[in-house]
């Protein structure tokens, strides 16, 4: 004890009986122990415990957040209790040099398959969910829904309320509507059975079962269910096997073989598609039901990604930012390591074991996990509702799930225990004698393991900030590419009910509204144009080429409506009412069919000749993750169904839509008025990306953020232990300046170093993922400059408060022990 100074001396009376006890106690009930001493530390030191609490909290919230996000999008479809038999059926065309997939089948595809396969034990085919509008009580109202086969309910689990699953669909005059449409029509689900309901204006059908609302896990949201032959009657061209459209599910026979189904699915159409030829194959192929929503994109003609690369993306974010509130706790407990010093010095001078402070520290950290836990499932519960109204989402706090509390238990732990392990090791080696005679020493690894800390939390961060620029540059480039066409001021009406029929009537009195430029119609709105034929001759066809060309009908004044630049040529016009047999091609038609002055001449298109009389610029009607398609426009102005496209002049929408609404409700008195912008449309392709932007946006806040707080607890701990050098500097006449900038600089070179790190990885990461787009935007030198700017200034921020309350302390303060 000689050594030991007689300050020393005296604080080891003053702590010894509490060590001896604590140590006691500890044995007897440690983790009684653990949470009394985390509390009074805590409570001690107010300023450190509310950082350290909520960078973690942050930290577990947003990853909490993260992780039941990414558990519902695994859960999406995979309720159905047959979900390993459960399959869709995919075909892979081969042509042009291509190879490309799509769940479009022949609309009679599934009973074929359950007559020929003896493996499939159901079969259903299914359309594209429609609004469509439906009557009954006096009531009109548009509901969403579907056509599917009399095996639909025998194979998917909804569940029905009312009717039985083995003849809710049997019949062409039945629908399964579900509770909710029930409620709208009859209020209740048992008033609705048997009772009539007019579809379409155009045929009555009876309820033959009511199921229940669809689950928030349903990928397809509908609201009735008609029967597929029904499809067949109002869809002709369904029937024929060398037109696709209709998706197509089987499920399997529990003993059936997956793989052996797979093989005879392979050559299946070649029995049945006769348009098949050198130039033109499909094969098929089976893809889980459940696999569909996550991996719904192709490649080489087999899914190969989509959704499914967004939730391993969140994952690893919810894991990083995980780890940056880790260090960040990390720092901050290491920062206060000088006030616990003489305390740890202590409690080894009276006996303590390495193990058992080691132990004491990591079992304060869990503490603290689990305080910062319960405030994030506050955050958590305070960020839900618009976090599901943000995604589209129905996700709950599982507060009655057992895994979940267990899975929680868990982060909490490993959170705790990697937050904590550190600071536990650095404390625990203290030498006894030199704490206690007041010199702590680092050593050089301790030092650079610390900064490396701050490097990594900061690389991270740089990389957030980065990819979120990139996504936002490409939202924005999305969003005001020019198309080809003005999506300003231009909407969407269905031509449903009565007007088809009356669409001269209607498009004469829609013109005559005051704020109507244009009118036209269209088979498809222009961002829904998905239909495509190889049905196309020209003179110099290559008879074993075969190319899929755009196939649309339109009206009178199309170009016009659209605001579409007409290269050579003309639109269609009543002026050149002659030229209704002719064809308008994009420019990527007129490249691919190679004539070099195509004005005039010949095209044939499903046996129908005529010549070529315009060339329009090409204009995207697909979403800009594909490149344009080849494109013919042939003329249809009275054409059942489709949409009339209407060009409204600039500040004149409210009076427009008023009017138009005025012409609807007169020509089409039993249809709702209902309408849709371009620009809305349009905005809906990249829901996804929207979505992921505005999460970027958040994550890298956060990450900034809590990286932060565990700089703010570095540059306190390095002031701290630089306060005697501080001290000296000053009265050696040293200015606040220069002191400020002694202190900064070190920080500042982490924080470049963790750009110039992280620089190169986000290249590549989001490289890969513009290659998603045909059409992006180019990664320019400021993307990596800005990231590097901000995070420079915000940790100069950051520490410019402590630097500087360093530097203008009292040097007499810092110096008084020696």
């Amino acid at each position: 004890m000689s050594v030991i100074s007689d300050e020393c001396a005296s604080l080891i009376t003053d702590y010894s009986s509490l060590i001896i006890d604590f140590d006691h106690s500890l044995k007897k009930n440690m983790l009684k122990n653990y949470f009394k001493t985390a509390i009074r530390i805590l409570w001690k030191n107010k300023t450190y415990s509310l950082l350290n609490i909520l960078g973690l909290a942050l930290g577990i919230a947003c990853s909490l957040l993260i992780f039941l996000w990414v558990q519902n999008e695994h859960r999406i479809d995979a309720f159905h209790k047959n979900s390993n038999q459960l399959y869709s059926i995919f075909e892979k065309q081969f042509y042009d040099g291509k190879t490309e997939a799509t769940y479009s089948t022949p609309g009679v595809m599934a009973d074929e398959l359950k007559r020929v396969l003896p493996g499939v034990q159901y079969a259903s085919g299914y359309a594209k969910t429609n609004t469509n509008t439906f009557q009954a009580n006096g009531k009109i109202i548009k509901e969403a829904g579907n056509y599917a086969g009399a095996d639909f309910f025998k194979m998917f689990s909804y569940q029905l309320l009312q009717g039985d699953e083995q003849t809710a669909l049997n019949t062409t005059t039945g629908i399964a509507i579900s509770n909710k449409m029930a409620k709208d029509f009859f209020g209740e689900a048992v008033n609705a059975m048997g009772e009539t309901i007019r579809f379409q204006n155009q045929k009555d059908l009876k309820v033959t079962a009511v199921f229940e609302n669809l689950p928030g896990t349903a990928s397809d949201k509908f609201d009735y269910i008609i029967n597929w032959d029904t499809f067949l009657e109002d869809h002709s061209w369904a029937k024929d096997w060398g037109n696709n459209g209709p998706s197509t599910f089987i499920m399997l026979r529990a003993d059936e073989d997956a793989a052996k189904i797979n093989t005879q699915l392979k050559h299946f159409l070649d029995n049945y598609n006769k348009d098949q030829s050198n130039g033109f194959r499909i094969e098929c192929g089976l893809q889980r039901f459940d696999e569909m929503y996550l991996h719904s994109d192709f490649k080489n003609g087999e899914p190969a990604g989509g959704r499914i690369e967004y939730v391993h993306l969140f994952s690893i974010v919810a894991l990083f930012i995980l780890l940056i509130a880790c260090i960040n706790f990390m720092n901050l407990t290491t920062a206060r390591s000088a006030n616990r010093a003489k305390e740890i010095g202590v409690r080894k001078v009276t006996g303590a074991v390495r193990i058992s402070i080691i132990s004491q520290f990591i079992g304060e950290a869990i503490i603290i996990t689990f305080l910062s836990a319960v405030l994030a499932l506050l955050i958590v519960s305070f960020a839900l509702p618009p976090f599901n109204n943000f995604t589209g989402k129905q996700i709950q706090l599982p507060l009655h799930d057992v895994s979940f509390w267990s899975s929680l238990l868990a982060v909490i732990t490993v959170t705790g225990f990697i937050s904590g392990s550190y600071p536990a090791l650095l404390l625990s080696s203290f030498n006894p004698i030199r704490v206690l005679k007041g010199t702590i020493k680092f050593s050089n690894s301790s030092t650079l393991f610390r900064k490396g800390l701050v490097v990594f939390q900061f690389a991270l961060s740089a990389i957030f900030i980065i990819a979120t620029i990139i996504i936002s540059k490409q939202s924005d480039y999305i969003q005001t590419k020019n198309l080809g066409y003005n999506r300003e001021n231009l909407l969407y009406i269905t031509l449903e009910g009565e007007l088809p029929e009356k669409y001269n009537l209607f498009k004469t009195e829609a013109a005559k509204v005051p704020g109507v430029k244009f009118i036209t119609r269209v088979s498809d709105a222009p961002t829904d144009i998905n239909a495509s034929t190889g049905g196309v001759q020209w003179t110099g066809k290559d008879p074993n080429l075969n190319v899929q060309f755009a196939a649309v009908s339109v009206g009178y004044d199309f170009a016009k409506t659209m605001d579409v630049k007409m290269l050579r040529g003309h639109d269609y016009s009543q002026s050149f009412s002659s030229d209704t047999t002719g064809y308008i091609l994009n420019e990527a038609a007129v490249k691919k069919i190679g004539y070099k002055d195509p004005e005039a001449k010949p095209l044939t298109l499903w046996g129908n000749k005529g010549t070529i009389i315009g060339v329009m610029q090409d204009f995207h009607f697909n979403s800009l993750h594909v490149a344009i398609k080849p494109m013919i426009l042939h003329f249809a102005e009275h054409d059942d169904g489709g949409v009339a496209l209407v060009r409204i002049k600039a500040g004149k929408t409210k009076q427009a839509l008023a009017g138009l609404q005025t012409v609807c409700k007169n020509i089409n008195p039993n249809f709702p008025f209902t309408y849709q912008f371009s620009d809305e449309a349009y905005s809906k392709l990249y829901k996804s990306e929207q979505i992921v932007g505005k999460l970027s946006d958040l994550f890298a806040i956060l990450a900034i953020f809590i990286s932060c707080l565990g700089l703010l607890g570095l540059s306190i701990f390095t002031a701290q232990q630089r306060i005697k050098e501080i001290g000296i500097r000053k009265i050696l006449g040293a200015g606040v300046g220069s002191l400020f900038i002694l202190q900064s600089k070190e920080f500042l070179k982490l924080v470049i170093i963790a750009c110039l790190i992280a620089s190169p990885i986000a290249w590549y990461a989001m490289n890969k993922w513009l290659l998603n787009y045909e059409y992006r935007i180019a990664v320019a030198w400021w993307m990596f400059a800005m990231p590097a700017l901000i995070a420079t200034s915000i940790s100069l921020i950051t520490v410019s408060f402590q630097a500087i309350k360093a530097a203008i302390a009292n040097p007499m303060k810092s110096l008084r022990t020696e």
